[in-house]
């Protein structure tokens, strides 16, 4: 699938929109491609001389992709929902550098939904290579809002 249908399940826009194309998905599952790009500015500084992708940048990358996945197994998020919003990170692990110019391909699934929150897992590869795994919770921001707190 196309970048016209990644910006039609989520509002995130260039330049902080890290997913490329749509790869596959399945029920409770999606994978996504990003390359990094050569260009970015971010990589000016980080590091100069030897560019590396920050790693909540990767992070990010996964999250975006959970909320394409939670847009298309909700057909869709009607403005009441609200955006998916990060919630809760947890056992975040980097393996390996990300340069400029690479491609990622990420797997992210459903571990559980309880209520507005999705608990998601993702794995990060570059080609053969494991870059990262994370869990993370996404939530509707409109049913957050909604919720009374004691």
């Amino acid at each position: 699938m196309s970048l016209s249908a990644i910006e039609a399940a989520i509002p995130h826009r260039a330049p902080f929109l890290f997913l490329d194309r749509i790869a596959g998905e399945g029920q409770g599952w999606i994978e996504v491609e990003w390359t990094v790009p050569a260009a970015a500015d971010w990589l000016r500084g980080h590091f100069p001389g030897r560019p590396v992708t920050p790693g909540v940048l990767l992070a990010e990358h996964a999250f975006q992709a959970g909320a394409v996945l939670i847009a298309h197994a909700l057909g869709g998020l009607r403005p009441e929902d609200g955006v998916p919003v990060l919630a809760r990170i947890s056992d975040a692990r980097y393996r390996r550098r990300v340069e400029p110019g690479e491609t990622l391909a990420t797997r992210v699934e459903v571990d559980q939904c309880v209520g507005p929150a999705w608990h998601l897992k993702a794995r990060i590869a570059c080609g053969a290579d494991k870059v990262a795994t994370l869990s993370f919770v996404l939530a509707a921001s409109g049913a957050v809002a909604r919720l009374e707190l004691p």
